[in-house]
């Protein structure tokens, strides 16, 4: 094994995902080890730790495996050396600030959420001890 490839354990530990996980998103097609080791092991690149980490912040945001199969495919097509004609980059163009203005928007919603939840910890924390509020890390 050469220093540019990883076995799925470091990918694990760098992306903070489980194994089970990484292998889950190989079986349904959004990420592919790069290469196999001679004992069969998988073997990922920086760019299949990017691409995994792309997975990993969708999640969170509520986007659904098609969902995040879709956006890799127009970022896969956009950053391909093949070149587009206009159009058919302005179509992928226009699926990635789909994505975004998505992303934007649940981001928003997260903040509200986070709002409340801190306020609510207050309260809770001002009943335990009235006069002292909780202290947020």
């Amino acid at each position: 094994m050469d220093d540019k490839h990883m076995q799925i354990g470091e990918v694990a530990a760098r992306t903070e995902l489980s194994l089970r996980t990484i292998r889950h998103y190989e079986e349904t097609g959004l990420v592919a080890p790069s290469a196999r080791s001679q004992g069969g092991f998988r073997l990922y690149t920086e760019a299949d730790v990017a691409r995994l980490m792309v997975i990993r912040r969708m999640k969170p945001l509520g986007f659904t495996l098609e969902q995040m199969r879709d956006l890799l495919d127009a970022t896969d097509r956009l950053d391909a050396t093949d070149h587009l004609d206009a159009g058919e980059r302005e179509a992928l163009l226009e699926r990635v600030r789909v994505y975004e203005q998505a992303a934007v928007d649940q981001v928003e919603k997260l903040r509200v959420q986070l709002a409340r939840a801190e306020e609510f910890a207050d309260t809770l924390g001002a009943r335990l001890e009235p006069g002292v509020s909780a202290v947020r890390s």
